[in-house]
């Protein structure tokens, strides 16, 4: 066989394996890069979406803790608004109810004092019957000179 002959039948054996890969074998290997390249797309599209949802999550959960703290501050601050009210209106009570002590022990002071007179206006009255009694060497009746001593008591 000459070489003209090899050559021509290598050049057909050639374009047949051309062809079966062309038909047979290059469609799968295609379709599975295709495929390949496609699923990758995906993953990628998936990992950017995942991403931003991430990224807006981020963002909700910090105006979600910029929100919580500003509620916590507005409760602390009205709770110490409480407090204080509530510190005023105990004071203003204690207040009134010393103010109600030192006036009942006012008024107690007055009625002792008051008492306190009429004992010693009584003493008073019957030191000074006996003392009448002593320079006069005679008993003075007291049922008889009331009117006397009523009088006197109300000098002293």
């Amino acid at each position: 066989m000459s070489i003209t002959a090899t050559l021509i039948i290598q050049i057909i054996v050639f374009l047949i394996l051309i062809w079966f890969t062309m038909k047979f074998v290059w469609p799968p290997v295609t379709a599975a890069l295709d495929e390949r390249s496609r699923k990758v797309a995906e993953g990628l599209s998936a990992a950017d979406k995942a991403k931003a949802e991430l990224s807006a999550a981020n963002q909700r959960v910090e105006q979600q803790l910029a929100g919580a703290r500003t509620d916590a501050a507005k409760r602390l601050a009205d709770a110490e608004r409480l407090a204080q009210q509530m510190i005023e209106e105990a004071k203003g009570r204690a207040n009134d109810e010393g103010a109600k002590i030192i006036a009942a022990a006012k008024a107690e002071a007055a009625q002792e004092l008051v008492k306190a007179r009429e004992s010693l206006r009584e003493q008073v009255a019957g030191l000074a019957v006996k003392g009448a009694e002593q320079i006069l060497k005679r008993e003075v009746n007291a049922s008889v000179h009331a009117d006397i001593l009523t009088r006197l008591k109300a000098e002293l």
